[in-house]
């Protein structure tokens, strides 16, 4: 796998550094500046019933990608910054997603904790097959990554 330096703009599809990701197929193009680009060439596993993209699959490439422009304000040479996690998202969709899908998106807004951004998901033919805009909270680590628990154990009948 090959790691994405994220100080530059990127010139070729590498991995996102994001685990389902990558499983997924989805590769960064550009992440700089308030703006990010990652691709997704179809396969059949990630079809619907009609034979286009699944609208999970539509989505899961529209928060990483809106995640992605989120996260590039804040990188410092090798130091990507604090991570981000999805507050909100609304996806709208117009189109069935056919061939290799390309996601653009740019942060709209942002505050001291928070990223308001929008993207769009284009099919090969170029025709706009969905839209979304996200907000995303900046994290350094999540309390579940140290080992602490955000919530009680639930415990049975007393």
């Amino acid at each position: 796998m090959v790691v994405c330096r994220r100080s530059t703009v990127v010139e070729r599809p590498v991995s996102t550094e994001v685990p389902f990701a990558d499983l997924l197929g989805l590769q960064l193009v550009h992440m700089h500046g308030g703006q990010a680009e990652v691709t997704l060439p179809l396969r059949p596993e990630l079809l619907n019933t009609w034979q286009v993209a699944h609208g999970g699959v539509t989505m899961t490439l529209l928060d990483v990608t809106m995640a992605q422009a989120a996260r590039s304000l804040n990188m410092k040479g090798q130091d990507k910054g604090p991570g981000v996690v999805t507050v909100e998202m609304k996806t709208t969709f117009m189109r069935p997603g056919e061939g290799q899908l390309t996601c653009r998106a740019r942060v709209l807004h942002r505050s001291s904790t928070m990223a308001y951004t929008e993207g769009s998901v284009y099919a090969a033919n170029g025709l706009l097959c969905a839209h979304a805009t996200g907000t995303f909270k900046y994290l350094r680590a999540l309390p579940a990554a140290s080992g602490l628990r955000v919530l009680p154990e639930k415990k049975g009948p007393e």
